[in-house]
């Protein structure tokens, strides 16, 4: 299902109404784009309802639908869109996003954190040099809880894919296209199409329960990091390389906790499966070891911290 999120800092901008005018026929025009390739589950997500927008300063939405008949038709194709708000609206957990923070240029967003930690698209009004780009850079800081069960704060740049013109669009055609086909929104899903989805990673049987059972707000991040380290394997050489260059944070088990990273193989033999990738909100961890001769990865846990009594 495409997300789109509107990008809440391209408006309520200082610009004159011709130029305001021109940017809602062009933002129309863009998201109907968008819902083409998928009409019936396409969805305008905003932090506040449409009619209450502002689409520059002194200027709501209201009073651009009645200045002409051409404003109130792009109105009606653009109430044909489901729009989601607030932005929570469509997250699997009301606080899935709570350990995360996203700016732009030093300022809090919402609409752009939201695409990208959804795995959506973000949409602007294309009123600022800043938004004529198809991906737009973020400085995003996410509260991790260590091994040790203490928390520090991880910071990274990301890109969010982003839409303020029909050539953008033009980009992520092909994407938005497979993307009913390609992305699991539930761990059931995501076990039924492993094979399809990542061809590197291999699950022990056991895993089976871990994803169909997965908590509704870990769906979208495991999935992502599984779609990470998909990534990674697919490139690795293991000829050159011991392991492959991560996409997500990897790193091996402590000393005194690697006995509870041992498990029965698809062979039946007992092995240590100690490299784990994280994910949030919580402690969630992919255990897994690496298959070089096979050039894969084997998975033996998904889901919460390893306990001894796991």
């Amino acid at each position: 299902m495409p997300l789109l999120f509107l990008n809440e800092k391209s408006w309520a901008t200082t610009c004159d109404h011709t130029r305001a005018d021109a940017a809602m026929a062009d933002f129309v025009d863009v998201v109907r784009a968008v819902a083409k390739e998928d009409p019936a589950e396409t969805s305008l997500v905003s932090e506040d309802g449409l009619t209450s927008l502002e689409i520059a300063k002194d200027y709501p939405i209201g009073k651009w639908i009645g200045a002409s008949p051409k404003n109130h038709a792009r109105w009606l194709r653009l109430r044909a869109l489901q729009n989601r708000s607030p932005v929570r609206s469509v997250y699997p957990a009301p606080d899935a996003d709570g350990h995360l923070e996203y700016r732009h240029e030093g300022e809090k967003v919402l609409g752009l954190g939201a695409a990208h930690f959804m795995d959506g698209i973000a949409v602007s009004l294309p009123v600022a040099p800043d938004w004529e780009a198809s991906s737009v850079s973020l400085e995003r800081s996410e509260l991790v809880e260590l091994d040790d069960e203490s928390l520090e704060f991880d910071h990274e740049t990301v890109d969010v894919r982003h839409v303020s013109s029909l050539p953008h669009v033009d980009e992520y055609r092909a994407w938005i296209r497979e993307l009913s086909l390609a992305r699991a929104a539930t761990g059931r899903q995501i076990w039924e199409r492993r094979a399809d989805l990542y061809p590197h990673l291999q699950f022990l049987p056991r895993t089976e329960g871990h994803l169909t059972g997965l908590d509704p707000s870990w769906v979208v991040p495991a999935r992502n990091c599984l779609e990470r380290l998909e990534a990674a394997v697919a490139l690795w050489d293991p000829a050159t390389r011991h392991e492959p260059e991560w996409q997500t944070k990897v790193t091996p088990e402590s000393q005194t906790r690697r006995e509870v990273c041992r498990f029965t193989d698809l062979d039946g033999e007992r092995r240590l499966f100690e490299l784990h990738a994280r994910f949030t909100p919580g402690m969630g961890r992919i255990y897994f070891r690496l298959v070089p001769e096979e050039r894969a990865i084997r998975l033996a846990h998904i889901g919460s911290k390893i306990r001894p009594d796991l």
